[in-house]
């Protein structure tokens, strides 16, 4: 445990140094919401809270994107050549993966909370107890995608591979999980797509505890898009968090794997080399 202590702390220090990535990722988050906030307005009617039910989407996406893209640092890591003084540490290589995905899932934890404060000013509302399942649903959220975000670096073993990859990745698990878009306008073509997109159910889920939906019948969470009716079968959002904690079981496993077996010499990184 103290090594896995040891590289978080090292990972957030290194965070709480790097005051432009903290920005950048809150300054997107807002541009995400000033742009969809004109679609949520008028396409969708007859929901309770349009502006909170699009805050809930972003606070999740934050999550996702922030731990699946912090696997890039330990690319940078390897290159730069502190990885290899970790590896010839008297420790085992399983803990610094757990260690690398455990940082990576609490600085997302982190960015989103600091968008569940921005929420409270736009309205949200949040009490204690459903900010705690807020906390636990991000840090499913965050642990999940982290440990998918170092099992892919492990294997592309490069960065712009790396980059490459998780740009393929991410760009449609996100717009078609209904964080940003609800999935009840879009076209019917592509609900097979959304119903296999992991962050759907990672969305209802913390949307369901965010806006407080707790009361609502499982007919009107359909119709909200918080829980999906397949050929009759209902996907409520608890079930989708159970999918999700599934799902980052089998990755946690396939990074623990992945990097322990990887050649981590073949690493390469993208520099940039100015005139000589």
């Amino acid at each position: 445990m103290r090594a896995i202590n040891a590289i978080v702390m090292r990972n957030l220090i290194k965070l709480s140094r790097d005051g432009m990535r903290l920005f950048f990722t809150v300054f997107m988050a807002v541009i995400f919401l000033f742009i969809f906030s004109f679609i949520m307005k008028s396409s969708i009617a007859g929901l309770d809270h349009p502006m909170n039910y699009l805050i809930s989407g972003i606070i999740i996406m934050t999550v996702f994107q922030t731990a699946l893209n912090n696997s890039m640092g330990i690319l940078e890591d390897i290159s730069s050549g502190f990885m290899k003084e970790v590896l010839v540490a008297p420790i085992s290589r399983w803990q610094i993966a757990i260690g690398q995905m455990l940082s990576s899932a609490i600085v997302a934890v982190l960015q989103g909370a600091i968008i569940i404060v921005i929420g409270l000013f736009l309205g949200l509302r949040v009490d204690a107890a459903h900010f705690i399942l807020m906390l636990g649903l991000m840090a499913l959220v965050g642990l999940t995608f982290s440990s998918m975000g170092l099992y892919l670096a492990a294997l592309s073993k490069e960065s712009t591979a790396f980059q490459l990859l998780v740009t393929i990745i991410a760009m449609p698990l996100t717009f078609l999980s209904g964080a940003y878009i609800p999935t009840i306008v879009m076209p019917r073509i592509l609900l097979p797509v959304v119903f296999l997109n992991p962050l759907t159910y990672a969305t209802s889920a913390f949307r369901y505890v965010a806006l407080h939906m707790e009361g609502m019948s499982s007919a009107a969470l359909v119709k909200a898009g918080v829980a999906f009716n397949i050929h009759g079968f209902v996907i409520m959002p608890a079930l989708g968090a159970v999918l999700i904690l599934a799902i980052g079981v089998v990755f946690i496993i396939l990074c623990v794997n992945q990097f322990t077996n990887a050649d981590l010499s073949q690493v390469k990184t993208f520099r940039h080399h100015g005139p000589h």
